[in-house]
């Protein structure tokens, strides 16, 4: 059986999960985070794999290496390269692969200049505001839409 080839792309200051602003991100940590989205890949048999970076450029070139390698779905929290980077709007635009946008935060809640996305008009969809959980119902949407 085919397994689904998936890439969660984490954006800028990401990596400092765990540190930053708990109030708003919670306490887990990057790490911690992403065992949790590898514990449920696992479970839903998909081949993961998962990416971080701070700079525009490396996340485009990922989207690229990710049309080349076949992947199959991106789940994508770019933190705040979602308001205003129009040069992954347009990667994803390019390679047309399925993409889901994940926020920790509810972007809707806060600052006025966090509740424009830039990316969501070329995504499948946007889950926002349900902690690591929203790594996790992007998930499931993706098993879910491979079963129907």
């Amino acid at each position: 059986m085919y397994k689904k080839k998936i890439i969660v792309i984490h954006g800028v200051n990401l990596n400092l999960l765990g540190i930053r602003e708990k109030e708003i991100y919670g306490g887990f940590t990057y790490d911690e985070i992403n065992n949790l989205i590898k514990n449920y890949a696992d479970e839903y048999n998909f081949d993961l794999r998962i990416f971080q970076s701070n700079y525009e450029g490396d996340i485009v070139e990922e989207i690229h290496a990710a049309y080349k390698e076949g992947i199959d779905y991106i789940v994508m929290n770019p933190g705040a390269f979602t308001h205003y980077s129009i040069a992954i709007r347009d990667a994803i635009a390019s390679v047309k692969i399925p993409t889901i946008e994940v926020h920790i935060s509810n972007v809707h809640k806060r600052e006025e200049f966090r509740e424009k996305s830039v990316i969501a008009p070329v995504c499948e969809g946007q889950i926002t505001g349900f902690g690591y959980y929203s790594y996790i119902m992007a998930l499931n949407y993706i098993k879910i839409k491979e079963i129907d």
